[in-house]
């Protein structure tokens, strides 16, 4: 402590200054949290406050490009949506097109011109197709695969995205077909015996091998079918047609087989016949008399002959895939033709056609396992360009291709628009997310106005008294001044 009436100590001045200059910072202080509106305008201020404000306002910067990001996704999956309706409409037109060409109405002249209509609409298709473009990225020529769009304010906060080619030789009937054809060898011996697959003409055929039949769609679904030796095709391809949710693939069944006449020597045919239903007995003096006799038992058996016009061959055909058993033939020769056709003869011959299993999609798929029923090993595409309705065959068979291109399109527009809503709904919750970081950000460094006004007011109040308490300090040193001679 200094003398008493020192003149050269002044401590009460030295205290009134100390107080002053911290009053000073204070005054700074709180008159920036005023004109700035925040609590925190440096690190020295709260440096933890500060290292969680810088924190916040990073995640805020980030979702907020995040929502721009998502919301020009939107945009461009809007584009591909509007191109593929467009697409969409085109394939309708084809699709009566192929209707109409397949009444049988037309003369070969017609024909032809609705053939040119249809190259020019599948040429636009192709059209849409490769001129489509968001931002110079083409979206539905088949290179926009696993693009990814960041929308979240982090690292791994994506949304992947892969558009299919939608060109016309890129979309259509993708098929796997049984190699058992529907038509030639009926195997057979005198005892029970069965005939099935691969109906190929001249050559033995073999039954179904069993075990599992297993479906791959072109996204890594897999269905699965467990096939037995003498199975069906129509049960087969129930079988399979329980995965096509998720598979896509589709089963048809047909039973078809051809088989020559020859008269028994007392003229006419005997033998027993079984499709569905009960076993029919074929007692007939003539080939159109058999055929006759089976159409007339259809209803029940779903089986159709077709009678060539010689009179010498049949086609029995069980449209929904049941197997066609023949068995009893006690008169007459019934055989395939070929050029060392096998003939089920008179007495215990049988024989059992299993038919032929189609599996079809809109998308590429392949077969597998165990079971062999002799599908390809992988489906083959039909594709829209191909389609030619000169013809009625081959408008019978456009009709088929563009349902399943129209399914390919259908399909690739609803994924766009599930990941269009996906987006969406992204936004909605980054918008929210935003929302209630700001508020924590506020939080944190936002002033409380009033209560820093007080604090000024009172910080103020403190400098005035502290500039009073140096003045009365100073006045009282110059006092001993005058106790000097």
């Amino acid at each position: 402590m200094s003398a008493v009436g020192s003149i050269l100590t002044n401590q009460g001045a030295l205290q009134a200054l100390q107080s002053i200059s911290n009053t000073s910072r204070t005054n700074s202080s709180l008159e920036s949290q005023l004109s700035s509106g925040l609590s925190i305008n440096s690190p020295a201020d709260n440096p933890a406050g500060y290292i969680t404000a810088q924190g916040f306002t990073s995640q805020l910067n980030g979702l907020t490009q995040a929502v721009s990001n998502a919301n020009q996704g939107v945009s461009l999956l809007q584009t591909a949506q509007g191109a593929l309706q467009q697409q969409i409409g085109v394939v309708q037109q084809l699709n009566s097109i192929a209707v109409q060409a397949a009444n049988g109405t037309q003369t070969p002249q017609e024909a032809q011109s609705l053939q040119n209509v249809v190259s020019q609409l599948t040429g636009q298709v192709s059209t849409i197709s490769t001129q489509t473009q968001f931002n110079n990225i083409n979206l539905l020529d088949g290179s926009f695969s696993g693009v990814q769009f960041q929308v979240g304010a982090n690292e791994g906060q994506t949304i992947n995205l892969s558009i299919g080619n939608t060109g016309a030789g890129a979309i259509g009937l993708n098929a796997s077909t049984a190699k058992f054809g529907t038509t030639g060898v009926f195997n057979s011996t005198n005892n029970a015996s069965s005939a099935s697959g691969a109906l190929t003409v001249g050559a033995a055929a073999a039954a179904y091998t069993a075990g599992a039949l297993k479906v791959t769609s072109n996204s890594g679904n897999t269905g699965s079918a467990t096939i037995t030796a003498s199975e069906s095709a129509k049960s087969i391809a129930a079988a399979v047609n329980l995965s096509t949710g998720s598979t896509g693939v589709a089963a048809q069944a047909s039973t078809s087989i051809t088989l020559s006449l020859t008269a028994g020597t007392s003229g006419g045919f005997q033998f027993a016949l079984q499709g569905s239903g009960n076993s029919q007995t074929i007692n007939a003096q003539s080939a159109a008399a058999l055929a006759s006799q089976i159409n007339g038992n259809t209803a029940t058996s779903g089986i159709t002959a077709t009678l060539n016009s010689a009179g010498t061959k049949v086609t029995l055909t069980q449209s929904q895939g049941n197997n066609i058993s023949i068995t009893g033939v006690s008169s007459g020769s019934l055989a395939t033709g070929g050029t060392t056709p096998q003939v089920l003869k008179t007495g215990a011959a049988s024989g059992v056609v299993q038919g032929q299993v189609q599996l079809q999609s809109s998308e590429a798929f392949s077969t597998g396992g165990t079971a062999n029923i002799g599908l390809n090993s992988a489906s083959t595409l039909t594709s829209l360009s191909a389609i030619n309705v000169s013809t009625v065959a081959g408008a019978n068979t456009a009709i088929n291709v563009v349902k399943f291109a129209l399914q390919g399109l259908n399909n690739q527009g609803g994924q766009l628009g599930a990941v269009q809503q996906r987006l969406q709904a992204n936004i909605n919750n980054l918008n929210t997310t935003s929302q209630n970081i700001t508020n924590a950000l506020g939080v944190v460094q936002d002033a409380n106005i009033p209560q820093v006004s007080n604090q000024l007011t009172q910080a103020q109040i403190q400098a005035q008294a502290g500039v009073a308490a140096l003045k009365s300090s100073t006045t009282l040193q110059q006092s001993f001044l005058s106790l000097l001679p």
